[in-house]
Parts: C-alpha cells; sequence; structure tokens
C-alpha cells in the first residue's frame, strides 16, 4: 500500500445534506456531523506485511501530528442505542451475469470475486464498478474527523454484487492513542452521559490503561453515532492500526485503547475486526492474550502485491492468536482490492 503523505489539517464545521436512499436519509439528517480534517492518513495503505522485530517499538508522531490527534468534544447518545445482533448485508450469491474484476495478475481460469475499501482520498474518483463487498472507511484520515464522502461512498457500496462469505457492506475507523498531546483526554469513567465498566479501573486523566481504554470506547462512540452512520449496530467494523498516527510507547496501553473501542462496538451489537500488518501491530500492540477482548477477532492483513500474494497471505498468521485470517488486501489500478479468505 502506499506510503502516507503528511497534509495540512483543516477544520470546518458541518452537516452532511446528502441525498440518501429513503432508510438512510432520516438518520443521517438527525445526525450531527463532527469537525472534518485532511488528516495524515488515506486510508488503509500499508506496504509492509514482514514480521516486528523483537525490540519493535512505537514510533511517535511528530508534535504537529499529536496535536489534532485527539478527540471531539464530548457527546451525548440518542435516544436509545441499537441492540439488536447485527445484520449479514450480503446476498446470498452473485447478481447473474455480472464478472467479478480482474486487477493484478487474475486470470479467466482463475477468477477470484473481490472487494475494493475506499475513503476520503477517493472523494473526488471515479469508484471501481460492481465490487464483490466493499468497506468504507469513517474518517477522514485521523481518529477525531468524519469522511466528507462518507454518504456518497455508502450509496455506491450499496450496489455491491455479494457472492463471499464478507458483508457487502462494511466499515472502517482510524485509531489512534495520543495521550494528553491530544485535543481532548478523558479524566474520568464517564462518557455519552453514561459510567463506563472500565476494565483497568478508574480513569484520572493520566496517560495509563484506564483512560487509553476510555479514550478508545470515547472514539467508537462517536464512530457510531456521530458520523451519521444509520443502525450502526448492523454493521461490521474494522479497525485500522497503523503507526502514521499517534501512539504510546506503552503497547499495553495501546492495547487497552483498542479494547475500549471493541467493547463499544460490541455493546451496541456489532461485529469487529482488525487491520494491519504484522509489523505495524507488532510495534503498536505486540501480542494479545486471550483474556483481551480482541484475541478473537478477525484480521485484515495488508501487505500483498498482487492479487496470487493475496490469496496466498489467507495461510498466515492472524494479528492476534485466537482469531482468523478473513480478508487481504492489494493494491491495483489505483485501488485498495480486498481478497476474501472465508
Amino acid at each position: 500500500m502506499r506510503e502516507r503523505e503528511a497534509a495540512l489539517s483543516i477544520f470546518s464545521s458541518a452537516v452532511l445534506t446528502r441525498k440518501r436512499p429513503a432508510g438512510r436519509r432520516a438518520s443521517a439528517l438527525l445526525s450531527f456531523m463532527v469537525a472534518t480534517a485532511v488528516g495524515f492518513i488515506p486510508g488503509p495503505r500499508l506496504d509492509d506485511g514482514a514480521p516486528p522485530a523483537p525490540d519493535a517499538t512505537v514510533a511517535q508522531a511528530s508534535p504537529g501530528a499529536s496535536a489534532i490527534s485527539g478527540g471531539t468534544a464530548q457527546a451525548q447518545p440518542p435516544a436509545s442505542r441499537q441492540s439488536a445482533q447485527p445484520v449479514d448485508r450480503q446476498p446470498a450469491q452473485q447478481a447473474p451475469g455480472s464478472a467479478p474484476p480482474r486487477p493484478g495478475n487474475e486470470t479467466p481460469g482463475n477468477e477470484t470475486l473481490l472487494g475494493n475499501d475506499v475513503s476520503w482520498p477517493q472523494c473526488n474518483d471515479d469508484l471501481p464498478d460492481d465490487p464483490a463487498f466493499a468497506i468504507v472507511g469513517v474518517n477522514n484520515g485521523l481518529a477525531n474527523t468524519t469522511n466528507p464522502c462518507l454518504h456518497q461512498q455508502l450509496d455506491w457500496a450499496d450496489g455491491s454484487a455479494g457472492g463471499t462469505g464478507q458483508p457487502r457492506l462494511a466499515l472502517y475507523v482510524n485509531t489512534a492513542n495520543p495521550g494528553l498531546r491530544g485535543t481532548w483526554w478523558p479524566t474520568n469513567n464517564e462518557y455519552g452521559g453514561e459510567a463506563v465498566a472500565n476494565p483497568y479501573g478508574t480513569c484520572q486523566g493520566q496517560e495509563d490503561a484506564a483512560c487509553a481504554y476510555m479514550y478508545g470506547y470515547a472514539k467508537a462512540f462517536d464512530d457510531a453515532y456521530l458520523r451519521t452512520i444509520s443502525e450502526p449496530g448492523t454493521y461490521l467494523w474494522w479497525l485500522d492500526v497503523e503507526t502514521g498516527n499517534s501512539w504510546s510507547g506503552d503497547r499495553n496501553v495501546n492495547r487497552a485503547d483498542l479494547e475500549g473501542m471493541a467493547d463499544f462496538f460490541h455493546s451496541i451489537g456489532a461485529r469487529v475486526g482488525i487491520y494491519s500488518s504484522a509489523r505495524q501491530w507488532g510495534q503498536i500492540v505486540g501480542e494479545v492474550g486471550s483474556a483481551s477482548s480482541l484475541y478473537s477477532l478477525p484480521s485484515w492483513l495488508a501487505g500483498a502485491h498482487t492479487a496470487a500474494d493475496a490469496r496466498d497471505m489467507c495461510s498466515a498468521a492472524p494479528l492476534t492468536p485466537g482469531g482468523n485470517v478473513a480478508l487481504t488486501q492489494f493494491v491495483a489500478d489505483g485501488f485498495d482490492h480486498d481478497h476474501s479468505c472465508i
């Protein structure tokens, strides 16, 4: 995947006014879109799949980056939360007569149904035709922002053909753990007007596991309720874990942050997976024990360079020992292509 390019951050408040299908329009218009920013991360585009060195440490983001990698002001929840079991948004089979995309080295005799993931970098681009499944980035490159083209891209994703074990439409979110360098950091165990059961104890504003857990919980809450996503509990949410965002040098604290995100999404009935490469996951989180809520999550592995590499990567080790490799990714023709391992 492509190297990240630093960009000037421009904050502006906006309310999304985009024509939506009837089922989504009402929820979108009632939701408030938080400030957007041109960030440092153009969606899932990692370029390494090598295992981490034994003594790998987390590269801290520059002060300029960390200053805008925090959270937004605390939000209030909707009147009632989603609690239904997630809905599989995939039809039983591919639409008759449609041909799957064949980027890279795919051949007519070895066709594979491929999906695509898109986000804010593709806002002004023509998107791929007829993906088997689609994954749309909810953020604008940073964990506290909203993709300005979110609903246009959701409209595009609604046309996915299906035919794989993946949901036809899934979401991914940027993750980070900026600590006190961020624009917001939790000081207690409350968010969205509720007390949160924190497995790491009481957050008191320190850069420790208890507050990192609350930060992750808060960012997932915002992704579900402030990004104009209708029925957030029905989606599979992928956590995009990359070194381009701000992270602590303490892997245990970073793990707590991601556990907070996973626990929130699970609390609303949503499914959760992890996107990363072996090297970057090792730098940020490292080993995950069986007691962690991350342990059994599926993996979406980055780092393949061709369609054949992506197929082979299905047999690679998952990011967590209790999980499985569900997706792999490669880049061709300027787009991220995703191979289903299910």
